[in-house]
């Protein structure tokens, strides 16, 4: 068997920068105007893996978003663009976990983009995001919201598969949050991780141990005034064993709420029964099968 030149010449594989890199695009503009004002959509457009199902049912519709390649590998680009009118009503979620693979040096990038006009309302519900030892990922959420629209987000991620025991030995994980409201920003907050991200994560003032974490945040009118609510509705859900803390505050206007879990399973648990309670309603089926 002839040997390919670049094994001859000691690199072994091909070059990273010559490789061909999955590239994901979905824009979804929603307004009212359906039966009895119900949302319906105005404009969809999709792209690569990416597509986006709506499945039919009761209340606000849902767009689930679907990644065909099944996961995210390194130098990756994955964007999502929503764009609510005013009135309009949305649930977005996602049909399974989000895999992010090791990579050997690029990094994967995935950029959300919402906008929702005035007394418009999202719900941003993905299922959780895995992260493979030496994953490398970047991702930005940013949010323009006009007067009196509401967004309720929520993010789970698990550093490592939890079946295997993984640990992360090294990887990056950078998370940036950008809401504003009217022009003005509301809220912001980056989460940098780089480098041993277990070993990180097992400090008291980091994780204090955890292999999972949720982000709650809801920037709806009237959010940051179901503070003592949403405190009283975790404690209400606490299962002696799972050793998930849990912690929410609200200022600006919004409520944010964090937890911290030694694995995603019973976390995802946590978030789904709370979510229902805070929400009043059932979590998207996807998440229920």
């Amino acid at each position: 068997m002839t040997m390919p030149p670049e094994w001859a010449a000691g690199r072994g594989r091909d070059d990273v920068a010559g490789r061909q890199r999955s590239q994901g695009n979905v824009r979804l503009a929603v307004g009212p105007g359906g039966e009895g004002g119900s949302t319906r959509i105005r404009e969809l457009a999709e792209s690569g893996p990416s597509r986006l199902r709506f499945p039919r049912g009761e209340g606000a519709p849902e767009a689930v978003l679907v990644n065909t390649a099944g996961g995210i590998a390194c130098g990756d680009v994955f964007r999502v663009d929503l764009d609510l009118a005013a009135g309009s009503d949305l649930v977005f979620t996602t049909t399974a976990a989000e895999k992010v693979y090791r990579s050997d040096g690029p990094e994967s990038r995935i950029d959300n983009r919402v906008v929702i006009g005035e007394g418009g309302r999202l719900a941003w519900l993905p299922q959780e995001t895995i992260l493979f030892d030496r994953a490398r990922l970047r991702r930005a959420f940013a949010v323009d919201l006009a007067p009196g629209a509401g967004l309720l987000a929520v993010e789970i991620v698990a550093f490592g598969r939890a079946a295997r025991h993984e640990r992360i030995a090294q990887g990056l994980f950078a998370d940036a949050w950008r809401v504003r409201r009217g022009g003005r920003l509301a809220y912001a907050e980056t989460v940098l991780l780089e480098g041993p991200i277990s070993d990180l994560l097992a400090r008291p003032a980091i994780g204090g141990g955890a292999g999972a974490a949720a982000t709650l945040l809801d920037a709806s009118p009237g959010a940051e005034g179901r503070l003592e609510e949403a405190r009283a509705t975790l404690e209400g859900l606490d299962r002696p064993g799972e050793g998930i803390e849990a912690a929410a505050s609200a200022w600006n206007g919004h409520l944010a709420l964090r937890m911290l879990g030694p694995a995603v399973g019973a976390l995802r648990g946590r978030v789904a029964r709370f979510l229902t309670a805070y929400r009043g309603l059932p979590m998207p089926r996807v998440w229920q099968t």
